[in-house]
């Protein structure tokens, strides 16, 4: 049975491209993914991967970089408020909402469920960008008083590792506890020795 031709073009077409990428590795695993599999899932031409992406390590670049983008743009949505603590809280969640929206590009940001593929520096450099805005988000309540003790930075990386972590057990279904209370509650704890008292 042909395939339809796709409709999509551009930046509907990357999206649709990389999409489809992440389902096939979530459903398939690594050895399901190739460019002729790709296109025929999303109705375009092989021409069009290796125009958009350079070919299958490009696709996998691509999906890296945009699960760190469609990640920034949910900590952009956060609003700042008079209360810094509240947007630090409001920032874990975006970090779990955008996994759970894309569990598929979480996975190759950090699960590297296809051995071949490697980060460049500059993808690295990419990704940073969000740990970069959540220690926005720490000074931010370091120079209102209410955190402190050590580096926006460090205090940054704590509140990653403790977000990433139930998030990963979660989405893998590790966790027999996945409620919002006590996602908040590991939050909480790993922001608790920076608090200062008033």
């Amino acid at each position: 049975m042909p395939v339809r031709k796709s409709a999509l073009a551009g930046n509907d077409l990357r999206v649709a491209l990389l999409d489809a990428a992440g389902a096939l590795l979530h459903d398939e695993g690594p050895h399901a993914l190739s460019t002729r599999r790709l296109a025929d899932l999303v109705g375009t031409s092989t021409q069009s991967i290796y125009t958009l992406f350079g070919g299958k390590q490009g696709v996998l670049r691509a999906m890296y970089r945009e699960g760190f983008d469609r990640l920034a743009q949910h900590m952009r949505a956060v609003p700042v408020t008079d209360d810094p603590r509240l947007d630090l809280r409001g920032l874990g969640d975006a970090y779990r909402a955008s996994a759970k929206a894309s569990p598929y590009l979480y996975s190759v940001m950090f699960e590297r469920p296809v051995a071949e593929f490697e980060c460049s520096d500059e993808d690295i450099e990419h990704s940073l960008s969000t740990l970069y805005a959540l220690a926005d988000g720490v000074q931010r309540a370091i120079d209102a008083g209410v955190v402190g003790g050590a580096a926006a930075f460090d205090i940054a990386v704590n509140l990653w590792v403790a977000a990433h972590g139930f998030v990963s057990l979660e989405l893998s279904g590790h966790l027999l506890d996945t409620s919002d209370s006590r996602y908040n509650a590991v939050l909480d704890a790993a922001l608790a020795p920076y608090v200062v008292s008033q």
